[in-house]
C-alpha cells in the first residue's frame, strides 16, 4: 500500500440514479432492526406460507362455502375475487419487473417464487380477503389482517414499502368492487353489511 493511502470499508449503496429505492431500503433496514425479533420473524414466515399463491385465503373461502350453505355462492365469488386480486398482482409484476430488495444491510428471511417485487401479491390477496370475508362475517378483518401481512413482507426483507402499499390498494379495489356487486344482488339481506 502506498504511504498516505488509507483503505476504508464502506457499506454497499444503491446506484445514485435510484434515490427513492435508497429511502425504501433505509426503511426496510429500520423495520428489520425494530421488528426482527425471532418470534416476529417466525410469525412473519407463517403468514408468508399461509399467503403463498393466496392458498390460505382460498381455503378459507372454500371453508366458508362449505359451512355457510345459504351464502355459498357469495363465498365462492369472494374466493374467486381473492384469486383475481392475486392474479392481477402477478400480471402487474410482469409488466413493471421491479427486482426484489437486495442490499448488504438487508436480510432476506424467506424464499420467494420469483425475483419480481412490485406489487406484493400477498398484500393484494390478503386485503381482498379481508374486505370480502370481513363483509361475509360482519367483522372488521381489514385492520387486523392487512397490517400484519404488510409488515411481515417488510420484516422478511422481500418487498419494498411501496410494493406492499400498491398490492394492498389493488386488493382493496378488487374486494370493494366485488363486494359492491354482491351487495347489489341482494346479499345484504342475507348478512352483508
Amino acid at each position: 500500500m502506498e504511504a498516505g493511502v488509507r483503505l476504508v470499508s464502506t457499506p454497499p449503496v444503491l446506484p445514485a440514479h435510484r434515490p427513492p429505492l435508497r429511502r425504501e431500503v433505509a426503511a426496510l433496514v429500520e423495520v428489520q432492526r425494530r421488528l426482527g425479533h425471532p418470534a416476529v420473524v417466525s410469525a412473519a414466515r407463517g403468514l408468508s406460507l399461509f399467503g403463498e399463491h393466496a392458498a390460505g385465503w382460498l381455503v378459507a373461502g372454500a371453508m366458508g362455502a362449505l359451512v355457510d350453505r345459504p351464502r355459498r355462492r357469495e363465498w365462492l365469488c369472494s374466493a374467486a375475487a381473492v384469486a383475481t386480486a392475486h392474479g392481477m398482482s402477478i400480471a402487474v409484476k410482469r409488466v413493471v419487473r421491479r427486482a426484489r430488495p437486495e442490499h448488504g444491510a438487508l436480510r432476506v428471511l424467506v424464499g420467494t417464487p420469483s425475483r419480481l417485487s412490485f406489487p406484493s401479491s400477498h398484500a393484494a390477496s390478503t386485503t381482498a380477503a379481508a374486505v370480502l370475508y370481513g363483509g361475509m362475517l360482519r367483522r372488521p378483518l381489514t385492520p387486523v389482517l392487512v397490517p400484519a401481512m404488510l409488515a411481515s413482507r417488510l420484516v422478511l426483507g422481500v418487498h419494498y414499502p411501496t410494493d406492499v402499499l400498491a398490492g394492498s390498494a389493488l386488493g382493496a379495489l378488487v374486494g370493494a368492487a366485488v363486494r359492491r356487486r354482491l351487495c347489489r344482488r341482494g346479499s345484504r339481506r342475507r348478512g352483508w353489511r
